[in-house]
C-alpha cells in the first residue's frame, strides 16, 4: 500500500490469529456436553455402540457442521440476490471408512435451493457454498495439538 501524502511504502501487517475457546464436559456413560459461548449440546452414542443415544455422536455434529456452513453461505448468497432463503435445505450423507484408522471416508452434500432460485443462478450458489469455512477448513487442514494437561 502506499501513502500518498509522503509517498512512502507502508507493510501491512497480518493481523494476529483470534483465538476461539469451547469446552466439552462429561455427563454421564459415553454421553458429553459442550459449551460454546454458553450454547450448549450434547454428544452421546448410539445403543448399539454402548451409549444412551440421547443425542448425536461426534461424527454427526461433523458433517452436521459442514453442512450447516454450506446452507449458511448458499443462503448468503441468496440473500445477496435478493432471493428468498425459504425451502433452503442441506442434506449431508457420508460413510465411514472400513480400514484403520477410525475416520470419515467420503460426505456427499445435496443442496436443495428454494423453488425461487433461477436455472442460472445455480452455477454460482453451488460455487459460493462450495467454499465455506468448514470445507475450507477440510481442503487446508489445521495444525492439530493434543495434550493431557500435568
Amino acid at each position: 500500500m502506499t501513502d500518498t501524502t509522503s509517498n512512502t511504502s507502508v507493510a501491512r501487517e497480518t493481523p494476529p490469529a483470534v483465538g476461539h475457546t469451547l469446552d466439552v464436559s462429561h455427563v454421564d456413560g459415553d454421553a458429553y456436553e459442550v459449551d460454546v459461548r454458553g450454547h450448549r449440546l450434547l454428544v452421546d452414542q448410539p445403543v448399539d455402540a454402548g451409549g444412551t443415544d440421547m443425542a448425536p455422536t461426534p461424527v454427526e455434529l461433523f458433517t452436521a457442521s459442514l453442512a450447516t456452513c454450506v446452507a449458511f453461505y448458499a443462503g448468503r448468497y441468496l440473500q445477496r440476490h435478493g432471493l428468498s432463503r425459504d425451502g433452503l435445505r442441506v442434506r449431508s450423507e457420508y460413510t465411514m471408512a472400513t480400514d484403520r484408522p477410525a475416520r470419515v471416508d467420503s460426505v456427499r452434500l445435496v443442496v436443495v435451493p428454494p423453488p425461487e432460485l433461477p436455472a442460472e443462478r445455480r452455477a454460482a450458489m453451488l460455487a459460493v457454498a462450495s467454499h465455506c469455512t468448514v470445507h475450507n477448513t477440510l481442503r487446508e487442514p489445521p495444525e492439530i495439538r493434543i495434550e493431557v494437561k500435568s
